[in-house]
């Protein structure tokens, strides 16, 4: 290969990539399969990819071309070559409001096509549940429908025209007729009853090629064909698609059955009606939410086990209520809810979206498989399709979530394989054969808009003639006689068990002193191979409410990504390219991890890359020297400690660490960037000033123990209700106000307040880096002081929201089998959340501007709902942030990070500061959030507390970026960021 990558190198403008990290990245897609290519190539440019296919066809290198990686099938990797267009050809050309066309490059997200459509009232119609991450290119290698294809079409109808290569190498365009490809037209006439009895019989029909496209009586056309050929027959360089008229005021309609079996037998009640969409939905699915998120993340819906969601339509919203009302009335049930468009609505199809992912876990927790999450059957046989379905299942001893495109007889799964079992591959293999052959048995495909790829490849000639396999065969000599373009999808295919990803992994169970993985069976393989590929993390999160991922935010390099570092670490399992915890590659893959734990929150599947990171860090670590940061960042609750046990010594401690030179000198020593700003200790610890000004102070342990203390949930002593108010590290030494305001805010709202008899440590920043003994004794003796007070039922209010989310989350991690830490993570509560339940008036906020900063662990953890309504409350405008500050604990501050940190603020905080009025209020609760703000701004942030107790409500606060667009250094940062390819 030596020879090809050096061609390869100098022929393009774009990057080349060999090593074993970028490999294992892009070693898997979506699906169970692991194939490790030999390079990745990004081309910039149209000429780049002409020359990357000349090399590789006179190397004789298979090509594999890749978008978004989102492929279910396997139809995303090779081992030769793999082409990313999502990293620079991902521009939306033009749009033309005349002719309702949009001209656009492979590697556009569907997205952002959408976005470019809005301003004319236009929209691309194919929407799937990875719109946000899925490209162009890629949907049409596919033919990508989505919910709305009953309504709006499937990408092959919104194909115009595409300009292509060949396995040839012959560029043409594709659109109507087929002449640009010499012998199609004649395959076409030989094959005449062949294809008119076996091609296109309905909509949904997704495998193989779509050969019903050559017949005359269909007005042949290339680029239809060519939709679904999932990158065997050419490459594609420019596409052109239509675009339809954006609908008015859709209401959504739940129907509910007893089973998913009657509400699919409904579907062909409900067609004629002509809705927007139809998907069913199974009452698993929403019990694996619920567990997932919570009881309130799913709206109400009517009774039932099974759903139909019905999107409907309408001139107006009284029409389409009223169209809703008329299918309901033919729909075979009197159990449904009419949910006009808004929050609920959008929410039910955010779970319908997230349903990949969500699927991944069965109701017993093992994770679940793609293979055959993607069959179709005509709609009018689809109930008893799926109770033969899963009568297959249970004859296998398998489960399955089963949910999908009811409206086109498309049915999507995730089946618990047992790949980690000595029989698990033969299993998979044998029910797959059984399973087309049962799709088959009902006319239906094993593919309904996936593709085929390498799982459902084998199974064609289940579903086809021999005349037929024949003629698909003659179809890729014409294009690619070498065999080249995604070799053994489709045509002469490859086993359908063969290099299966999972059944590849070793056992590597939980360690001594690190994270339990309870919920994957003890097991950090199991944990890593929680990622299914579905790709959220590398969404475009604009106005999705989410937080994942920031790094990939920022870079648009899937290495940073929560999948691309899942890819590396299932590596190590795996023990092909990467077999080491110590390895460069690793290390490397986790340094852009900003541990926000926002994928915890908002990856389908679970992933909590925070706490792999930090596993990682403790298995690496352990018992040897650590990087520099992992002392001095790692510690800084010991330094906090240390610099403030005399008022004196913080006195001078803060004066010198204000002289700049002295600063840097610490900064650089300690490993982190010498442009950050110094911390600033307290004089006084919140401890000293807290004794002597919160009212009932400290209460004993052997108090705790008398008959007035019950575990009732509502403990008073006296009249009051009694909550204690635990004081972090960064409350206790670094900045107290919002500690101070907390206590305020519960006493003027009817509570009294209680202190721990001592400080008590989280291990927050331990955590963070890996030093997981020393957490574990930290934690040890706050479970110590907390306990007490949270098995008498006593709430305990958090300050600092990392820290917070400590006592909630990681605690139970890594103590899963003490009734302590169980019992400190259900009564942990954010302020938020306590004076919400208590129902306590807000002051009148009215007129301002509040610009809310949510933290990620907050988000991610606890949830965001309980500040959000009482922000509400105030009456003031908030604009609430989507995304992380950039700052994140210990993350911004090392060195190497700076560039990375910033343009992660650019996603969301540095735009809102810049844009907020003059007398706005910049609000975050966490110690980082205000201190990036403040760091490349110069912008005060105030906690919630503070907000409620008067501060910043007469503009002592604004959120003006004074600093940042006249400061040389942030100018700076933004030339080397954009040098740097941020």
């Amino acid at each position: 290969m030596s020879g090809f990558i050096a061609d390869l190198t100098t022929s393009i403008e774009g990057t080349v990539d060999t090593s074993d990290r970028r490999r294992a990245e892009y070693a898997v897609d979506a699906s169970n399969y692991r194939v490790v290519p030999q390079v990745v190539a990004f081309p910039k440019t149209t000429a780049d990819v002409v020359s990357i296919l000349d090399v590789a066809r006179s190397h004789k290198v298979p090509i594999t071309s890749r978008g978004g990686g989102t492929s279910q099938a396997g139809n995303a990797i090779g081992t030769g070559i793999v082409i990313d267009f999502s990293r620079h050809l991902n521009k939306v050309l033009d749009v033309d409001p005349t002719t309702k066309t949009a001209r656009v490059q492979p590697g556009v997200l569907m997205s952002e096509l959408q976005k470019a459509g809005a301003p004319h009232s236009l929209r691309f119609g194919p929407d799937p549940s990875t719109k946000n991450r899925a490209t162009i290119a890629g949907m049409i290698g596919n033919n990508s429908c989505g919910p709305h294809a009953i309504s709006y079409g499937r990408t092959v109808d919104v194909t115009v025209q595409m300009d292509v290569i060949d396995g040839m190498g012959r560029q043409f365009t594709a659109g109507e007729g087929l002449a640009p490809v010499p012998g199609l037209a004649d395959l076409a006439a030989r094959n005449l009853a062949v294809i008119r009895t076996e091609f296109g019989r309905f909509s949904r029909q997704a495998s193989a090629y779509a050969l019903q496209h050559l017949l005359t009586e269909n007005k042949p056309n290339l680029a239809k064909f060519l939709v679904g050929s999932e990158g065997t027959l050419t490459t594609i360089t420019e596409a052109v698609v239509s675009l339809g008229d954006v609908p008015n005021s859709p209401t959504v309609l739940a129907l509910g059955y007893p089973d998913m079996f009657e509400a699919a037998d409904a579907v062909p009640r409900v067609l004629p009606h002509k809705p927007l969409a139809v998907e069913g939905i199974d009452s698993r699915l929403m019990d694996m939410v619920r567990a997932h998120k919570g009881a309130d993340a799913v709206p109400e819906l009517p009774a039932g086990a099974g759903w139909l969601l019905i999107e409907v339509g309408g001139a107006s919203a009284a029409e389409a209520v009223a169209n809703a009302q008329a299918i309901a009335a033919d729909s075979g049930t009197d159990s449904y809810r009419i949910i006009p468009a808004g929050k609920e609505a959008s929410t039910l199809w955010g779970i319908r979206a997230d349903a990949g992912g969500l699927a991944g876990r069965t109701v017993t927790g093992d994770p679940a498989w793609t293979g055959w999450e993607d069959a179709a059957v005509p709609p009018e046989v689809l109930g008893d399709y799926l109770r033969e379905q899963d009568d297959l299942m249970d004859s296998y001893g398998v489960q399955g979530l089963p949910y999908g495109h009811f409206g086109d007889g498309c049915v999507h799964m995730r089946t618990d394989f047992p790949f980690d079992q000595p029989n698990g591959t033969q299993v998979f293999r044998d029910f797959l054969m059984d399973a087309g052959r049962l799709v088959a048995k009902f006319g239906g495909s094993a593919s309904g808009e996936h593709g085929d790829g390498r799982a459902r490849s084998e199974l064609l000639s289940l579903q086809h003639s021999d005349e037929a396999i024949t003629a698909l065969q003659e179809v890729k000599q014409l294009f690619d006689p070498q065999n080249l373009l995604n070799p053994g999808v489709i045509v002469d295919p490859l086993p359908l068990d063969q290099d299966l990803r999972r059944p590849q992994a070793i056992s590597i169970g939980a360690t001594p002193g690190g994270f339990s993985f309870s919920h994957d069976k003890g097991s950090f393989t199991n944990a890593v191979h929680r990622c299914v590929g579905v790709g959220k993390c590398r969404a475009d999160i604009s106005g999705s409410g989410g937080f994942m991922c920031p790094s990939y935010m920022a870079t648009q390099d899937e290495k940073d990504s929560t999948r691309g570092r899942a890819r590396v670490l299932q590596e190590v399992t795996n023990g092909g390219l990467i077999d080491d915890f110590n390895s460069a590659a690793v290390h490397e893959s986790l340094d852009m991890c900003l541990s926000c734990k926002a994928c915890g929150s908002d990856c389908p599947a679970g992933v909590d890359m925070a706490q792999y990171k930090s596993e990682v860090l403790h298995r690496t670590y352990k018992g040897k020297v650590r990087p520099i940061t992992h002392y001095s960042l790692g510690w800084l609750p010991l330094w906090g400690r240390a610099l403030t046990a005399v008022p004196g010594v913080t006195t001078l401690a803060n004066a010198a660490l204000s002289f700049r030179p002295l600063a840097k000198l610490v900064l650089a020593g300690g490993g982190m960037d010498t442009r950050r700003g110094m911390v600033e200790f307290n004089t006084r610890r919140f401890s000293r000033w807290a004794k002597k000004n919160v009212g009932s102070g400290a209460v004993r342990r052997d108090e705790l123990m008398r008959d007035e203390y019950v575990k009732t949930g509502d403990v008073r002593r006296g009249e009051k209700p009694q909550v204690l108010l635990w004081a972090d590290s960064f409350s206790e030494y670094l900045d107290d106000a919002g500690a101070r305001a907390t206590v305020e805010v519960l006493e003027a709202s009817g509570f009294e307040v209680l202190l721990p008899p001592s400080q008590a440590c989280c291990g927050l920043t331990l955590i963070s880096t890996g030093q997981l003994d020393a957490a574990r004794s930290r934690l040890t003796n706050t479970m110590e002081v907390l306990a007490p007070y949270a098995q008498k039922g006593i709430p305990i209010v958090g300050v600092e929201p990392s820290c917070t989310a400590v006592l909630r989350s990681d605690l139970v991690d890594l103590f899963p089998e003490d009734a302590r830490a169980k019992a400190i993570a259900a009564r942990t509560r954010t302020v938020a959340e306590v004076l919400v339940e208590a129902e306590v008036s807000v002051p009148d906020l009215t007129g301002k501007t509040i610009v809310v900063q949510p933290h990620c662990h907050q988000y991610s953890v606890m949830g965001f709902g309980a500040d959000s309504e009482l922000l509400e409350r105030t009456g003031a405008t908030v604009r609430q942030l989507s995304g992380c500050c950039g700052l994140a604990g210990n993350f911004g501050m090392e060195a190497g990070h700076y560039e990375v940190s910033v343009a992660v603020a650019e996603n969301a905080l540095l735009p809102a500061l810049r844009d907020a009025p003059e007398d706005s209020i910049y609000l975050a609760d966490g110690y980082s959030c205000r201190t990036q703000a403040s760091d490349l701004t110069n912008v005060q942030g105030v906690t919630l507390a503070q907000l409620l107790t008067g501060v910043g409500a007469e503009g002592g606060y604004t959120a003006r970026a004074t600093k940042l667009p006249d400061s040389p250094k942030i100018a700076e940062t933004a030339r080397v960021a954009e040098a740097a390819g941020v």
